[in-house]
């Protein structure tokens, strides 16, 4: 599987066994769906002039593809062939190719734009499933933390602060009550011009909490030195400004 990212000219040196291992500066956004982690992260690495990791992206990703292949069913409880995921995840094209306009970043697999495919909650219920799975998320892991060797990072997902970037600069856990966050995901479809299911958006969810939570691997939780701020009641600007304050505080400096 490979992923573009920034141009680092180091990499593509004929003898990478003798490159140093970079460190630049990585900041972690945990937390569930809908608590607000990719709007902050994406105005985080603008202002900073960071790479942006949205890991759940790649999970979707990945969900998306195994489902069109016919290795994960509509019915959650059918199983799931770990091995043929595996495989069709280590034989993916993935572009993040960041778009000012829609200040979201694009996502291109195998050639194909799937931006809005990946984001629909159904998709989502597919990477919550194929998360489970040891041998994927290892596949996926090393991908990630590569990334920190590039330039700084504003990684958002689940388990960056526990797993992925256990060593991170700043780290922190954005929550939201499942009401708050189906509420959300609701005025984002009726503006989008879509229907909505209050209760079946928040049943979704829920289940999706239970199961990312009680995941024998790499189970969501934050870290124990992150900190924890939740936006049920919070705006998107003031979510941004507790962040800014609390990264200034662990010495990443912003020009402005």
């Amino acid at each position: 599987m490979t992923v573009s990212t920034a141009d680092n000219s180091l990499l593509d040196s004929e003898d990478k066994s003798q490159l140093p291992t970079l460190r630049f500066p990585v900041i972690c956004i945990d937390g569930p769906s809908g608590a607000g982690k990719g709007t902050v992260a994406w105005r985080l690495a603008q202002t900073l002039g960071y790479q942006l990791l949205d890991s759940g992206a790649l999970y979707r990703i990945v969900g998306l593809k195994a489902y069109e292949a016919g290795l994960i069913a509509a019915d959650a409880s059918q199983p799931i062939d770990e091995t043929a995921v595996l495989k069709l995840t280590q034989g993916l094209d993935i572009s993040f190719v960041p778009n000012n306009e829609s200040g979201r970043v694009d996502i291109i697999v195998n050639g194909e734009a799937v931006g809005e495919q990946v984001r629909n909650e159904t998709v989502g219920g597919y990477a919550s499933q194929i998360a489970v799975f040891p041998q994927v998320r290892q596949a996926l892991l090393k991908l990630q933390q590569d990334m920190a060797t590039r330039s700084g990072l504003v990684a958002d997902g689940r388990d960056m602060g526990t797993v992925v970037f256990p060593d991170a600069d700043v780290k922190v856990f954005l929550t939201a009550s499942a009401e708050a966050r189906a509420e959300r995901r609701v005025t984002q479809l009726l503006n989008a011009g879509q229907t909505a299911d209050f209760d079946a958006i928040l049943a979704t969810i829920k289940e999706r909490d239970d199961r990312d939570e009680n995941r024998s691997t790499a189970p969501s939780k934050p870290a124990k030195d992150a900190l924890m701020i939740d936006s049920s009641m919070l705006n998107a600007d003031t979510v941004y400004e507790q962040l800014k304050i609390h990264c200034q505080k662990q010495g990443i400096c912003f020009s402005g």
